[in-house]
């Protein structure tokens, strides 16, 4: 039983016919960085959106802090702090003032208002950029003022939806050794949505969500384990001969994707000279690698994520469509 700092019970939103996040259950630790990847529309920012007071849920609870997020939301408010997925900044003000509305808005005295604003500004790295507007700073300069803000208020739980979206890769980078180094310093508890893998590694734990379902949750290492080792890729002249082929001699559960046959095997250094030995069916080409979140994401789901994203298209459309009728 961890101490959990987040429970979520039996959550359910529907947006009319839409349901777009279908009876998720977790619990998140204090301290912990937990993640939330799936493919856009999956219900990662309909999640964060209720656990943040925006939305209400059509059935379910949710606490945050041990204040439930519809009976307690100004509690709830005071405990959390957002980074929005869109950019949530005045563009025509400096940082000092971007922060200072913050601070108002949040009611902090006077005396404790302009020496947090100093300390986040100083946090985030821009004390020498306090004056200057928003407008002229680079996308990772306005994350990292858009991650002081949601700091600027002592909040024990801070919540990024797609921290790093848009942002090149090395920007990216950069943001996640801040977020991770600020975890260290601030003993904060994050809970992030994110579509990158990559992003995902660095979560304490990670929930799979696909369709508005908690599909998996697990460390990185374990959801990765529970593909049962190596991932094997192999292409063929005829794939559907050579996958019958496989689970004849070697037992293995192999699947078709995009003209490529994927199983995975205990061991595959040693797996790989058998099969180059005892294979009668015609190969093209063959590959080997350890399992990654990709891996896990494509077994549970039958896609890749990158084919949700694009699949998912035309629901999120619909979705957002239905949304905005709902609200």
């Amino acid at each position: 039983m961890i101490n959990s700092i987040i429970h979520v019970d039996n959550l359910v939103k529907k947006f009319g016919p839409l349901t777009a996040v279908d009876h998720i259950s977790f619990d998140v630790a204090q301290g912990e960085i937990f993640g939330f990847l799936g493919p856009n529309g999956a219900g990662k920012t309909t999640t964060i959106n209720i656990l943040c007071t925006l939305l209400k849920p059509t059935g379910g609870t949710a606490k945050i802090c041990g204040n439930d997020v519809v009976k307690q939301r100004e509690q709830v408010r005071r405990c959390i702090g957002l980074v929005f997925q869109e950019p949530a900044l005045d563009e025509y003000l400096n940082a000092e003032q971007n922060l200072r509305f913050h601070a108002y808005a949040y009611h902090l005295p006077k005396e404790v208002r302009e020496p947090r604003i100093a300390e986040v500004l100083a946090l985030v790295d821009l004390s020498d950029w306090r004056k200057k507007k928003v407008q002229t700073f680079s996308g990772g300069m306005k994350r990292r003022l858009e991650i002081a803000r949601g700091l600027l208020h002592n909040p024990k739980v801070l919540f990024l939806d797609e921290p790093t979206l848009g942002l090149d890769p090395q920007t990216r980078r950069h943001i996640w050794d801040f977020v991770l180094q600020l975890r260290q310093q601030q003993q904060l508890t994050i809970f992030l949505t994110t579509h990158y893998m990559d992003e995902a590694e660095n979560c304490d734990r990670i929930s799979i969500i696909d369709h508005g379902r908690i599909i998996a949750l697990d460390t990185s290492e374990k959801l990765k384990d529970s593909l049962g080792g190596d991932v094997v890729t192999l292409t063929a002249e005829d794939d559907q001969a050579a996958a019958r082929e496989l689970t004849k001699k070697f037992n293995v559960s192999p699947e078709i994707q995009d003209g490529h046959i994927r199983f995975s095997v205990p061991h595959g250094e040693t797996f790989l000279p058998k099969l180059m030995q005892d294979f009668q069916s015609q190969l093209t080409s063959i590959g080997i690698h350890r399992p990654t979140l990709d891996d896990v994401f494509l077994k549970l789901t039958g896609r890749a994520i990158r084919d949700a994203e694009m699949g998912d298209k035309d629901q999120m459309k619909r979705m957002m469509s239905i949304r905005r009728r709902f609200r």
